[in-house]
């Protein structure tokens, strides 16, 4: 979040907070990228800031009492007040239950995958209109191409990117098989250890796909607990994914700390991977 907004977004969660009965007299920034999140206290309850119109809250609310409800390991909306998006002040609110932290804080790979598995299952189950996972691609496509969003990435880089997501998303979609309702960004940072087991947040991102496409994000001990993968596709995804969060680092508006150096050594890796299976081993160059 833009550093002129965040302090306007806090006094918006506290307000929105303390007026629900959830004292709100020490704020806690948790996490600031495109959403700011806050732990409140002493009510302690998490809270989660966009600006009104960069948000998809009433989504991942509904999602997540749907997910809740069908026994899925996702975070769980605060009990104590109606679980709803808030807006204030230009801001919508979300209010979850926090979880303390626990040692250790990363997953094992095998929970890590039970735990996904278990959110696939109870995903398999729902039916409601959401993006398809070549969407999020031709998101990244468009970034790529406009010069003025990312003015810092070098033209080598930009026809690399280009290449790796164009080439990419034909070639899965070639060989997709079944599809169904996916986290979307189920990677390590919104993997939380709690004392019940591990916990997904975020689940804005949720899309339709394969179950390859959200294993790319996980790390990659996670897969070898996942039987029955499509290894050929999994690489595809990965290198794919690797190319989406590569494109989102070079937005010029990007908030994430460190961004650009991990944009750097990403394209690094995408080359090495290319080089590896050889460009014709995952896509064909230019088309």
């Amino acid at each position: 979040m833009r550093a002129s907004e965040v302090s306007r977004a806090v006094a918006a969660a506290r307000s929105i907070a303390s007026s629900l009965g959830l004292p709100a007299d020490d704020v806690t920034v948790l996490h600031d990228s495109n959403k700011l999140t806050l732990r409140l206290l002493p009510g302690d309850v998490l809270a989660r800031v966009a600006p009104v119109t960069d948000q998809v809250a009433e989504f991942e609310v509904g999602l997540a009492r749907r997910l809740v409800a069908a026994g899925c390991p996702v975070a769980v909306l605060e009990p104590r007040v109606e679980p709803r998006p808030y807006e204030r002040d230009g801001f919508v609110v979300t209010l979850w239950t926090y979880y303390e932290p626990v040692t250790p804080r990363e997953v094992p790979p095998a929970d890590y995958a039970s735990a996904l598995e278990r959110l696939h299952a109870g995903m398999r189950g729902l039916d409601l209109p959401t993006p398809h996972f070549t969407d999020r691609v031709e998101q990244a496509q468009r970034l790529v191409a406009d010069r003025d969003r990312t003015p810092a990435l070098a033209d080598a880089d930009r026809e690399l990117l280009g290449d790796t997501l164009r080439g990419l998303r034909r070639v899965i979609g070639e060989r997709l098989g079944a599809e169904q309702l996916l986290h979307g960004e189920p990677h390590p940072g919104n993997v939380l250890a709690t004392r019940n087991g591990p916990v997904f947040i975020d689940l804005e991102t949720a899309c339709r796909g394969p179950v390859e496409f959200d294993l790319a994000h996980a790390p990659e001990e996670v897969a070898e607990h996942c039987p029955g993968v499509d290894q050929v596709l999994l690489r595809q995804c990965r290198i794919l994914v690797l190319a989406m969060i590569t494109t989102w680092r070079w937005d010029r508006d990007d908030r994430l700390p460190d961004g650009r150096r991990l944009g750097t050594e990403w394209l690094a890796q995408i080359r090495t991977a290319l080089a590896q299976d050889g460009p014709d081993g995952v896509f064909t160059p230019g088309d």
